[in-house]
């Protein structure tokens, strides 16, 4: 099989096409042939390490001190079971899935294989696999913190770095659970954010909305880069504060902030369940929540993917198309 290895840290040219054996299943296993995966800005910061200097040792403890040990990466793949192993019962041959494999990687190669009991499930029906693809990361992260956010009708919800892999999903997912949402990113991504739902649009570029006057109930900063203190001031009485990808200092300052003032800050692990991905499924379904792709690559166009990713301006989504494009 055709696959993307990466067997040092750094650029996009440290990722190379080889042609590998294809994996067999375990008892408990499914083999995946895969037809679409995504590059997001994860997916990047691992190939290239680049971490916060905070979270570098912990992450080569991971993954590998001079390269990733696991080196096919990629985190979220769409395909066609080929062949299940002997005591799965929950999938079957031809079925179509969509699957996050997480730190399992492996996504960028053309097979693949994943528990029966990992995360993944069918694919949504009126979904493309290379829409399919999109969902896992973005739409598994955002859902479980809009969770603990407890999103109720009529709340005011911001999203700052909302025209990405998470935010697109997560203004999404806010505007099913009935808020009124405000996406903050760059000029260029602001026509796509009304597209999909947003209420409101602000270019960061051109006004900070931490000196604007206004107040939410709810501010999911996904992104990490926002002024923690601007977003305090920002956010009502009894508001809440969600950290989609915090640093440590942002991890302390939210513990006391919570302990000394009505308002609450959310953020550090996150944990998905196979119910959370079955759950998208539904409202993809329904028509209340789709991917937003920007660009699609083939596979031995991954380097490329890579590039335009680092450059920050992807606005959604980044699909791989594995072998032949698939509908």
């Amino acid at each position: 099989m055709k696959a993307i290895v990466c067997t040092r840290y750094g650029p996009p040219d440290v990722l190379q096409l080889k042609e590998l054996e294809k994996p067999i299943p375990k008892d408990n296993e499914v083999l995946i042939r895969v037809h679409a995966a995504t590059v997001t800005a994860g997916d990047c910061e691992l190939r290239g390490m680049k971490l916060p200097l905070s979270w570098q040792l912990i992450a080569r403890i991971a993954f590998g001190f001079r390269g990733p040990r696991k080196r096919i990466l990629g985190q979220e793949l769409a395909g066609e079971v080929e062949s299940v192993g002997k005591a799965v019962k929950l999938v079957k041959k031809g079925d179509q899935v969509f699957a996050f494999t997480g730190l399992r990687l492996g996504a960028w190669a053309e097979y693949n294989c994943l528990p029966e009991k990992g995360l993944m499930a069918i694919k949504p029906a009126n979904m493309t696999y290379e829409e399919a693809a999109a969902v896992p990361a973005g739409g598994l992260h955002a859902l479980h913190l809009l969770r603990k956010g407890n999103i109720k009708s009529g709340q005011e919800v911001l999203i700052i770095g909302a025209g990405g892999t998470v935010g697109t999903f997560a203004v999404q997912l806010a505007k099913s659970f009935g808020a009124e949402v405000t996406g903050v990113d760059s000029t260029r991504k602001l026509d796509m954010l009304r597209s999909i739902g947003a209420d409101k649009v602000i270019d960061y570029t051109k006004v900070d909305f931490t000196k604007s006057g206004e107040t939410y109930d709810v501010i999911f900063d996904v992104v990490g880069k926002s002024s923690f203190s601007g977003c305090l001031r920002s956010l009502k009485e009894k508001g809440l504060y969600l950290l989609g990808n915090p640093g440590l200092s942002q991890q302390l300052r939210g513990v006391w902030t919570s302990m000394m003032s009505h308002k609450k800050v959310i953020g550090g692990t996150v944990s998905y369940r196979t119910e959370d991905l079955i759950f998208l499924n539904e409202l993809i379904e329904a028509g209340k929540i789709r991917s937003a792709i920007d660009r699609r690559y083939r596979l031995e166009q991954i380097t490329e993917a890579h590039r335009y990713v680092d450059t920050g301006e992807k606005k959604g989504n980044v699909v791989i198309t594995v072998g032949q494009e698939y509908s």
